[in-house]
């Protein structure tokens, strides 16, 4: 049994690395995006509701999320744990959580934060690169064209997307920062949060995330 929450800023790798870990102990990688997606396709009454919110372009309000997320890991598939990438994101959804986790006899075994510096994660999420022609990706750091701003696959011109710029970017890490400092210490608290440093070598990071999941850190 190993039920997980994964933390950390926009592009910390928190997606790379849940892929990893959920291979490794056989749990399904749950993000809400997943789970309002499941809902509205088994069109449940709360992914009914939820639609209503996204066709507009609305922000899904809180008893519905935690209402899709309590259905999620009622399922089958959770009983010997899961990975909850991306919830909860405020205090009032840690604590739903807790009192869904208590009503199905659970409890929350670690959360895992990656930290990773903010010049850092800057650099890699405004890096994105995209071809207006055939819309083939680059980073200009870890994946550059042959010629700047020309793509190797059609010659068509790179372009920087509008909510990749450093001011836009900038502006949702303080965000994320701001908001998930309480949640980061309602975990600490807690005595389940563990810290990764996510600056280095995917592998690396992998394989801190496995020794202290399992106990071995």
């Amino acid at each position: 049994m190993m039920n997980i929450i994964f933390m950390g800023p926009p592009g910390a790798g928190k997606g790379t690395q849940a892929e990893k870990i959920v291979d490794e102990f056989q749990i399904p990688h749950i993000s809400t995006g997943d789970a309002f997606r499941l809902a509205m396709k088994q069109e449940t009454p709360l992914g009914l509701e939820a639609k209503k919110y996204v066709d507009q372009g609305l922000l899904v309000p809180d008893e519905i999320t935690i209402g899709i997320v309590r259905e999620r890991l009622q399922q089958s598939d959770c009983s010997t744990g899961f990975l909850l990438d991306g919830f909860p994101r405020t205090i009032s959804q840690a604590e739903a959580l807790d009192e869904i986790m208590a009503a199905m006899g659970k409890t929350m075994d670690h959360v895992i934060n990656l930290k990773v510096d903010r010049d850092r994660l800057l650099a890699r999420l405004t890096g994105r690169r995209i071809c207006k022609s055939c819309g083939a990706t680059y980073h200009i750091l870890f994946n550059p064209p042959a010629r700047d701003n020309v793509c190797d696959k059609c010659s068509g011109e790179l372009y920087q997307r509008s909510d990749d710029t450093e001011e836009k970017v900038g502006t949702r890490l303080d965000e994320y920062i701001n908001k998930t400092a309480p949640l980061l210490e309602y975990y600490r608290n807690k005595g389940i949060l563990r810290e990764v440093n996510g600056e280095q070598e995917i592998h690396t990071v992998t394989a801190q995330i496995s020794s202290l999941l399992r106990g071995q850190a």
